[in-house]
């Protein structure tokens, strides 16, 4: 199942509320603000604040 674009236009950042960045190669959800990136699991985001990882600069 791929991941739907249309998604971000209503998804957010928990921690911060801000608009995510989709990263196809990677199937991850990107927040530049929080530097956190978020895993997408059968094109499903996994936006739980315990489970992001901090983005790779």
């Amino acid at each position: 199942m791929a991941f739907d674009k249309k998604l971000l236009e209503i998804v957010a950042c928990p921690v911060c509320k801000g608009k995510l960045e989709y990263n196809k190669d990677a199937q991850q959800l990107i927040c530049k603000a929080d530097k956190l990136v978020y895993p997408i699991n059968d094109g499903i985001p996994v936006l739980l604040e315990n489970k992001a990882e901090p983005l790779a600069e």
